[in-house]
């Protein structure tokens, strides 16, 4: 999915861009499946490299993801939506052990996180990238260590599952990044909510 600047209603392209264009580039390269042999890993990058590492890792024919979200601009009067990076300075990628010096040729790597559970990290980005591909509005939240995990049962999103605060917050399904102890939020109908069960974070 290539991502695009976005204008506000009411403003043109040719009085209202900013004069330098933004980077663009796909979310997702690759597909978001385990493969034998590879690991997903979390790259932190250095500030503001997100992208840059991301066409780097597209180049060397590595599978990636870097979820992005809307984000409004303001130069001088002229107002543009740009994406971003959902979660600043972080990147998925899937590679086996020995790539890692070709990524750090970079120069845009600060250091890797290894991943411990594979399964729980896939099973958050694909919440995340299939939420997008509704085009779904998210808001960033504080991230949760325990709550209410749910499963969306009707409407664009199904399929989905997250984490709810509480019975009060039942609207406000958070897709989380454990690893990372960040979230976004999406607002579902109660109607087309499951409650799953209890949801705790377990250190160890």
């Amino acid at each position: 999915m290539k991502l695009q600047a976005r204008l506000l209603p009411g403003f043109t392209l040719g009085n209202y861009m900013p004069s330098h264009p933004p980077v663009m580039i796909d979310e997702l390269f690759g597909s978001l499946e385990a493969v034998e042999g590879e690991v997903w890993t979390v790259v932190h990058t250095k500030p503001r490299a997100e992208k840059k590492l991301a066409d780097y890792t597209r180049r060397l024919g590595f599978c990636y993801y870097l979820p992005q979200m809307e984000r409004e601009h303001i130069y001088q009067h002229r107002k543009a939506i740009f994406m971003v990076p959902m979660f600043p300075s972080y990147l998925f990628i899937r590679c086996v052990d020995t790539d890692k010096a070709k990524l750090l040729l970079s120069g845009n790597v600060v250091r890797f996180i290894k991943v411990r559970y594979q399964k729980e990290l896939l099973s958050e980005l694909k919440s995340i990238w299939l939420t997008r591909k509704k085009e779904a509005e998210l808001e960033e939240v504080l991230w949760l260590d325990s709550g209410l995990r749910v499963e969306i049962i009707s409407g664009p999103l199904k399929g989905i599952s997250g984490v709810v605060e509480s019975h009060e917050k039942i609207e406000e399904v958070q897709l989380q990044i454990n690893i990372l102890r960040q979230a976004v939020k999406v607002k579902v109908k109660a109607t087309d909510l499951r409650i799953v069960g209890e949801y705790t974070i377990v250190e160890g």
